[in-house]
């Protein structure tokens, strides 16, 4: 019988971990370049398409090799390419442990250094791009060298506690398990097996980083805590045989040819018993060390509570914001921007018949209403789903004159497991691999049906799909002259700003005409964003309780309580990340504009689409010198 491993006192663990921090000393913090020195390198770059030395190209398949090589799992649902991390990592799990950790860390940053530091004479004007992505890229994977807290996670780079309440290995080695480790024959079940067997040992080492973490007082805010623990005891409760992890497994083997009834069933057997004897103790391992540090925990809301939280968020707000703004400017922009879209809701509901009370009290109100609601059904959910599918075929059979590339992947939409849905948002995107075996995912979030009033499908859809998040990741996907870790790169203000972007095409494209509510549904996700400057700041450098962020968010945006709450949690340990949408959507806008003040006539904004999409995802410093060049370009050819 598995056993997970004991548990002594935390203050004796704690004790026993502080020597691990500082197992290796981490390279100084690199300067990020500036757009002045981003321009002057273009403007000395070969006009001419130099082919990359064999030695920056090899920087560029290390770093990638070296990330999913502690990323194994990750690896897997991504579909990485076995030229880059070999085919052995398909049986391996992954280690989270702090020695683990800082390898990662170091070796990411000392390759940064050595890509940064590789002379720039003589490469073209896209080869040098890519080296400065790459550069920002590894140091957005690094992480500040001052903070050696948290984990590297594949889509934001540092994310400061490894056990929180939406993300992290507790959700994603069993997601990526389930849906991104593909099965086409015997071995691959085999390897299933192995990576079952050892999914237990993830999540000691998980543990361990916790506890390292704690030992130099960085825990998860209280309230986050108790959000973990209850979906820790929630993970567990189903009956072995019936969980996911064994669940997906059956269907995978199903479709196995000519595997034999009996090794089907032994293997299914085998499955359950490791999510017994394994996977369930492991959690609830995890459930007790929460619980035993819960006292330690502080009950206050933002990073700047956590050592040296101050400098953690400037960092965070550098990297998720990509803005050199300060705190106190995002959070002014945020009161603006809330200022002006509260006034243009205004206008509509008072032109709706709505006239009493706060436009967020008017749209809690709107989003009671039954004409606006599914049934609380299976049948309703079904349907729901339904119509989300007819949006996406809508919207993309009228994207042509806008878009000139487009994407060869396919998206799907599902609802988030039930046994994961209480913590997650109310939709989001996972990309596909890229090979194209499985399509990209918008999830929606139906665990509170009156949250999903109808008038607000549009507009999430338009930002999960297209011309949203799948649009823009399955193009820069798509792109195989860049370095790899370029197709995948998760730059947070170019990605989310994209989407929030995208949501603005579709208004333009004319897809709210004679739609009022569904137009009132586009301005609240936008006032959302906008409110989001106001909390995030509010929370990690004005120090405000998570209760006045719920507060302020439900008075601005009419978003119900659950939502609210679910979002501020979220911000809580994702600080910065709120940040990307609305100031990588005001670049993106500002950028158009200055475009076509320059070229008049001649602005083409299909072009201007391709110009920003097919690079991938970028610096907004890379985007802006990339545009100022097109623009400069066009006008030659004029």
């Amino acid at each position: 019988m598995k056993s997970y491993k004991s548990l002594s006192l935390l203050s004796a663990t704690i004790a026993a971990l502080v020597s691990l921090s500082a197992c290796s000393e981490p390279p100084t913090r690199s300067q990020a370049p500036t757009k002045e020195a981003i321009d002057s390198e273009l403007s000395q770059s070969s006009e001419t398409s130099l082919a990359p030395s064999e030695a920056l190209s090899a920087l560029y398949n290390n770093a990638a090799n070296t990330v999913f090589s502690h990323r194994q799992l990750s690896a897997s649902s991504m579909g990485v390419p076995s030229e880059i991390i070999g085919n052995e990592i398909s049986s391996q799990m992954e280690d989270y442990s702090p020695a683990a950790e800082a390898k990662l860390r170091i070796d990411l940053a000392n390759i940064g250094m050595q890509i940064q530091n590789y002379p720039s004479e003589g490469l073209s004007a896209t080869d040098l791009e890519n080296k400065q992505v790459m550069a920002s890229i590894v140091r957005y994977f690094s992480g500040d060298p001052s903070f050696d807290i948290g984990y590297i996670d594949t889509w934001m780079g540092l994310s400061p506690f490894v056990i929180n309440q939406i993300n992290g290995p507790i959700f994603d080695a069993a997601r990526n398990l389930q849906d991104g480790h593909q099965i086409n024959n015997l071995k691959d079940a085999q390897n299933y097996l192995i990576r079952l067997a050892n999914f237990d040992s993830l999540l000691e080492s998980v543990n361990e980083k916790y506890l390292a973490d704690a030992a130099k007082g960085w825990l998860p805010p209280k309230d986050i805590q108790i959000a973990v623990v209850a979906y820790l005891e929630k993970y567990t409760q189903a009956d072995p045989k019936s969980h996911p992890l064994v669940t997906t497994f059956e269907e995978k083997l199903n479709s196995l040819e000519n595997l034999p009834l009996m090794a089907k069933q032994e293997m299914l057997s085998t499955a359950a018993n490791e999510v017994k004897m394994g996977v369930y103790p492991a959690y609830e391992g995890l459930s007790k060390t929460i619980k035993n540090s819960m006292e330690l925990a502080s009950s206050e809301a933002g990073i700047w509570a956590q050592p040296n939280g101050a400098e953690y968020y400037k960092d965070a707000i550098k990297q998720l914001g990509d803005s050199d703004l300060s705190a106190d400017d995002i959070h002014q922009i945020g009161l603006d921007e809330v200022a002006r879209i509260n006034a243009e809701m205004n206008k509509i509901l008072i032109e709706q018949g709505y006239e009493n009370g706060t436009v967020g009290e008017r749209m809690v109100a709107l989003s009671k209403d039954p004409q606006f609601l599914y049934e609380d059904s299976d049948e309703g959910r079904a349907k729901l789903l339904n119509d989300l599918n007819g949006l996406i075929q809508e919207i993309t059979e009228k994207m042509d004159p806008l878009f000139k590339t487009k994407p060869k992947y396919e998206v799907e939409v599902r609802s988030f497991p039930v046994e994961s849905q209480d913590s997650m948002p109310g939709g989001q995107y996972s990309q596909p691999p890229i090979d194209g075996s499985k399509p990209g995912i918008y999830w929606i979030n139906l665990r509170d049906m009156e949250a999903v009033a109808s008038f607000t499908l549009k507009t999430l859809t338009y930002h999960e799909a297209n011309p949203g998040h799948h649009w823009q990741i399955s193009l820069s996907l798509a792109q195989d002259s860049l370095p790899f870790m370029q197709r995948i790169a998760p730059y947070n203000a170019f990605i989310e700003g994209w989407a929030l972007y995208s949501e603005q095409i579709a208004f333009e494209m004319g897809l709210y005409n004679n739609d009022p509510f569904g137009n009132l549904g586009r301005l609240q996700d936008e006032m959302f964003r906008a409110v989001r400057l106001v909390v995030d700041t509010g929370l990690h450098y004005k120090k405000w309780p998570r209760q006045q962020a719920i507060d302020y968010m439900m008075d601005k945006t009419g978003t119900p309580f659950s939502s609210s709450k679910a979002e501020i949690e979220r911000y809580m340990v994702w600080p910065g990340q709120a940040l990307g949408y609305k100031l990588g959507m005001l670049k993106i806008l500002e950028l158009r504009e200055k475009a076509k003040m320059a070229l008049g006539a001649d602005f083409d904004l299909a072009v201007f689409h391709d110009e920003i999409l097919t690079g991938g995802a970028v610096p907004m410093l890379v985007l802006e010198a990339k545009i100022d060049r097109w623009i400069k370009q066009s006008k030659k050819a004029s």
